[in-house]
């Protein structure tokens, strides 16, 4: 029971709609509570310091401030404008003393400037026009637009979002997935993205373009993650030149992963088909000079013309006279491959070889038939035998010619 008071109070701290926090001497916010999250976005957390929260041209009167409180440790007031989770400054009036039982820690309360407080403020910056006071309808539309960004930042796993002002300075920098870049959320709030980046001149010519008004998206790699990126131009109202830019980055490495792993899936089967295709017309050489190509199951366009290839091939590099179509094992084909394998005995001739067709099955004899084509010059054979005694026959009747005498024998007389 003696944690349950102090569990109350964190609860009491966390739920409070008032603007409290407590922060290091140095002026690092360490805990905020949860009104002070609503109005000035999740860039409190994670140790983000006051001094980048407040407006350039109110630093210095705030370090003089907190100086004073670290230096006198009596409770101080000062006004400061303070940049919310939208990225606009907010005049507040800042109540601060130093913590009674840790010296080194600042208790503080914050609250919306007095339009008396607020005037020297606005007189710094003459330059910059009056806006008009916000209703409370539109602060609370803002406020439900901040608090549906931070859910998606808190709650999204594989997203970051970011935004930069005019100048280049980060005015929101969360997401569950900015972990995986080594930063901490919010690490970046207030700093610059030129300056961060002003050792690479190219990297920071390229972030110059995003103001150019495109929206851009692509994917990257960087710090061993695959990266889906939008920047969105941002305007204050439209028409208006760009006054900073939106980037959501969301982690896509598991689908880049499975993607990678489906090309290699991919890869493999269409090397094992090309295995299969090899194995089902394996071209032989059977004899010297003879290649036989019997082919089994169904032929289709593709496979005849890698047939036609293989084997044309094969009897240029076998110097082959004789090239057999083993038909056996083929119960159908279609018109178009009928076409190709008379095509391809012509090939085969153009090459100086004699093709020779086997064991033409009666509906393949058909389909051919039906083309209209011309076969008359087509050598079959009823089977892979006949079509191999053919070819050895033929062979051995041409090297008993080349063998032959051409002169008459001694004592014979040639007839007149």
């Amino acid at each position: 029971m003696e944690s349950a008071p102090s569990a109350l109070l964190g609860e009491l701290f966390a739920r409070s709609p008032d603007l409290l926090f407590i922060a290091s001497a140095d002026g690092a916010l360490l805990h905020g509570s949860g009104g002070l999250r609503e109005a000035l976005g999740p860039g409190v957390e994670g140790g983000a310091l006051l001094a980048d929260l407040a407006h350039p041209d109110d630093r210095a009167a705030l370090a003089a401030a907190w100086s004073a409180l670290l230096q006198r440790g009596e409770p101080l007031s000062f006004d400061v404008r303070l940049r919310d989770g939208g990225g606009a400054y907010r005049p507040l009036s800042c109540n601060a003393s130093r913590s009674s039982s840790d010296r080194g820690a600042v208790l503080g309360s914050l609250r919306p400037a007095s339009a008396a407080a607020a005037a020297p403020a606005a007189a710094a910056a003459p330059a910059a026009a009056a806006a008009p006071a916000a209703t409370e309808e539109e602060l609370s539309t803002l406020r439900l637009k901040a608090r549906i960004l931070d859910g998606i930042a808190e709650h999204v796993e594989p997203i970051a979002i970011w935004a930069t002002d005019g100048d280049g300075t980060y005015v929101y920098h969360q997401g569950k997935a900015i972990a995986k870049t080594g930063l901490t959320p919010g690490q970046h709030l207030g700093r610059n993205v030129f300056d961060l980046y002003a050792a690479s001149p190219d990297t920071a010519a390229e972030m110059r373009q995003w103001y150019d008004g495109q929206v851009r998206h692509g994917r990257s790699e960087a710090h061993g993650t695959y990266w889906d990126t939008w920047l969105i131009p941002l305007r204050s109202a439209p028409g208006e030149r760009v006054d900073g830019v939106l980037g959501i980055s969301l982690d896509v490495s598991d689908s880049k992963i499975v993607e990678n792993e489906l090309r290699i899936q991919i890869d493999r089967i269409a090397a094992q088909q090309k295995v299969i295709r090899d194995l089902s017309t394996p071209i032989i050489e059977v004899w010297d000079g003879v290649l036989t190509l019997p082919m089994v199951g169904t032929v289709d366009s593709v496979r005849t013309a890698e047939v036609m290839d293989s084997l044309l091939r094969q009897i240029v590099e076998k110097r082959a006279s004789f090239a057999i179509l083993d038909l056996t094992g083929v119960e159908v084909v279609d018109t178009k491959v009928a076409s190709h394998l008379v095509e391809l005995v012509t090939a085969i001739r153009l090459l100086g070889a004699d093709g020779i067709v086997a064991g033409i099955k009666p509906t393949v004899a058909q389909t051919m038939v039906s083309l209209g084509l011309d076969l008359s010059q087509l050598n079959t054979q009823r089977n892979l035998r006949a079509a191999l005694n053919y070819a050895i026959r033929t062979m051995t009747r041409a090297q008993a010619a080349s063998l032959a005498p051409s002169h008459p024998a001694p004592g014979k007389t040639p007839s007149p």
